[in-house]
């Protein structure tokens, strides 16, 4: 853990607060530096070399790597003070969120989970013979590889790669894994004179590759196909596009780390229950197919999956977490962030997520040619926009954050982040959330500097718990006066609604709710609902047979959120025998409107009085019935002594 931070002014370029940094972060603050990377080089090796220092500098990250291996320790941590705090319009007002961002260097990060893939350089080239056949020749020294030929051009007689002929019907997984079809499938013959000749065309021929270069220039053959690891497009067309997408491939060979981005909890999922369809949000919104459903809870692929974080943010239930990072240290930094800048003299600072390409080369352009950051807004680095979701948004400003600004990259999907804004707006009461969706530096200073400021919570809370808990919390910190809040059509929380003269309290929805939302009494006909657990997955919708149930997305505040209330109760029905209370009183009422003295069975009288009974007084009556179809004959009498003697050899020989 360092002890101290190491700063330097940039030739002077920026303002820096040394004592703020110091008292709000408990580092030791060196005097401030001039020019560390070049003619205080030696000074930064001294600072450095006993491994307890964090250096505030991110452009020169290389630099002291390089120190530091030649000191022979660690590579130092590093925040970035200048670009995103020191480079800045409101000059030397910026001390508060220099604290906060030292200070947010200092938190421990797990180290990511990771996935060893293997690539032998096996590589499918897809495409019509003069593309295809290029781009093989360009790849046979580095890959083994095969050339899926879509036409019908004479082959070449260059036999440093295969060739067939056929269709490609199927494609499936990913870099080191990729399972094929194809149809109408030829294998090159490779001897005679003239031009090679091919076999009878075959369907449902399989293989597998490593690789795949797709130069078709048509549809491709994944889903969001930029993000599928192993799977490479060239459009023939452009120049330079194929020897690019080449260099790509000649890299593709080797064991690569593939991260694991989510974690998920199968029991929690809320996908289906007994063929019930319920929540398919993750499923709907997965750019790359990574996500399917697996009986009642649906499956993640990991070689599939890019990262981008949106089920997670989507899931209702907890069952699948972003995990790089998780949660748990994304509130803790939020609130690492908020409290020293209290710490350190500011108030109501404002957060600007962002990810680390486009958004960090919009920072980093706006503080070396621009205003910069205003000194209330801090930046916040996200590996997954799309992860960073309302219950994310709305610890942030529980936390103390007066607003939240998302600042979006070109390759952000937009629906996740604007439906979980408007939810996280619709929680906080107000519009602390918004989206920044601009390539232009100039563009993003003038929406931050323009923007009203707002005032943060006066007593901001912690973040405890999964990602409900943390949002519910939240939310009553941000409007504590209570009440139920409306919510946006889609939310993940809200009530169940009850028809109750429908209802038959058949509890078919009890018995199929994945969250335990909604619960029965034991002693008595009711049905509970505890609201805050309710998912709003819809299954007991589906699987109400009267059709009695709707849903209605809102947070209600209040305590009694929190415990079961009663949806729905009848009067029990007692037992005419022994007064045992057996079922709901209206159920067997219409059941003897039905059946009494209109069905065979229920014909007379004394059948009709066991519709009233309980199990076991009407076993018994049954019994005992005249007409009891389980009765036998009479019952033979015992044989006794006597009657053996009576009927022994002396008596038949008096006979």
């Amino acid at each position: 853990m360092p002890k101290r931070i190491l700063l330097c002014d940039c030739l002077g370029s920026q303002s820096l607060d040394p004592a703020a940094i110091a008292a709000a972060t408990g580092l030791e603050a060196t005097r401030v530096h001039t020019a560390l990377c070049m003619a205080e080089a030696a000074a930064a090796a001294r600072e450095i070399g006993d491994g307890e220092a964090l250096v505030a500098c991110g452009q020169e990250g290389a630099f002291f790597d390089m120190l530091a291996e030649e000191l022979g320790i660690d590579a130092p941590p590093r925040v970035d003070l200048r670009d995103r705090a020191g480079w800045t319009a409101d000059g030397a007002g910026a001390g508060a969120k220099q604290a906060a961002l030292a200070a947010e260097a200092l938190v421990a990060q797990q180290a990511p989970r990771t996935l060893d893939v293997v690539s032998e350089g096996t590589c499918l080239v897809v495409g019509p013979g003069e593309a295809a056949f290029e781009a093989a020749a360009r790849l046979c020294d580095a890959l083994a590889v095969t050339v899926l030929q879509t036409d019908a051009e004479d082959p070449p007689a260059d036999r440093r790669f295969d060739i067939v002929r056929g269709r490609l019907a199927r494609a499936a997984g990913a870099l080191g894994g990729f399972e094929l079809r194809i149809d109408a499938f030829q294998e090159l013959v490779p001897g005679g004179r003239g031009a090679f000749g091919f076999s009878q065309a075959q369907d449902g021929a399989r293989s597998q590759c490593d690789v795949i270069v797709d130069v078709t220039g048509g549809t491709a053959l994944f889903p969001a196909p930029e993000k599928r690891e192993g799977y490479l497009r060239a459009d023939p067309r452009r120049p330079g596009a194929l020897a690019e997408t080449c260099a790509a491939a000649r890299e593709m060979i080797g064991t690569f780390e593939k991260p694991l981005y989510l974690r998920t909890e199968p029991a929690l999922c809320a996908h289906s229950r007994a063929r019930q369809t319920g929540c398919t949000k993750c499923l709907d919104i997965c750019p790359t197919g990574a996500i399917a459903p697996d009986g009642d809870h649906v499956r993640v692929d990991p070689m599939i999956c890019a990262g981008c974080g949106a089920c997670a943010s989507l899931c209702p239930s907890g069952a699948i977490t972003y995990d790089m990072p998780p949660p748990s240290a994304v509130f803790r930094r939020l609130e690492t962030l908020a409290r020293t800048f209290r710490k350190a003299g500011g108030s109501a600072p404002r957060l600007l997520v962002h990810d680390a390409a486009h958004g960090g080369e919009m920072i980093r352009l706006s503080a070396r040619f621009g205003r910069g950051l205003p000194a209330d807004v801090i930046p916040f680095e996200e590996d997954a926009i799309a992860a960073f979701g309302h219950a994310e948004a709305l610890a942030a400003l529980s936390a103390g954050f007066a607003g939240v600004d998302i600042l979006l990259s070109p390759r952000t999907e937009r629906p996740t982040p604007e439906g979980e804004a408007a939810l996280a707006n619709a929680l906080a009461g107000a519009e602390k959330v918004r989206l920044l969706d601009s390539a232009d530096p100039d563009a993003l200073e003038e929406a931050l500097y323009e923007a009203d400021k707002a005032e943060a919570v006066a007593e901001p809370s912690l973040s405890l718990g999964t990602r409900r808990q943390v949002a519910r919390l939240a939310a009553q910190t941000l409007q504590p006066g209570g009440g139920v809040v409306n919510l946006p059509e889609g939310a993940p929380y809200g009530a169940v609604l009850c028809d109750t003269d429908a209802c038959t309290l058949c509890l078919a929805c009890v018995s199929l709710c994945p969250s335990g939302a909604l619960g029965d009494n034991p002693d008595r006909p009711q049905l509970l609902f505890q609201e805050d657990a309710c998912l709003q997955c819809g299954i007991c919708a589906s699987a109400c047979p009267e059709n009695a149930i709707t849903l209605e997305p809102r947070m209600n505040l209040a305590p009694e959120a929190l415990s079961q209330q009663v949806l729905h109760e009848e009067e029990p029905a007692a037992c005419i025998e022994c007064g045992a209370l057996f079922g709901v009183q209206s159920t067997i009422d219409r059941i003897v409107a039905q059946l009494a003295g209109k069905h065979e069975m229920f014909a007379s009288e004394g059948a009709a009085r066991m519709i009233r009974m309980c199990d076991d007084c009407r076993v018994r009556a049954q019994y005992h019935a005249s007409n009891n179809p389980f009765a036998a004959g009479e019952r033979p009498r015992p044989r006794t002594t006597q009657d053996y003697l009576d009927t022994g050899p002396s008596k038949r020989r008096d006979h």
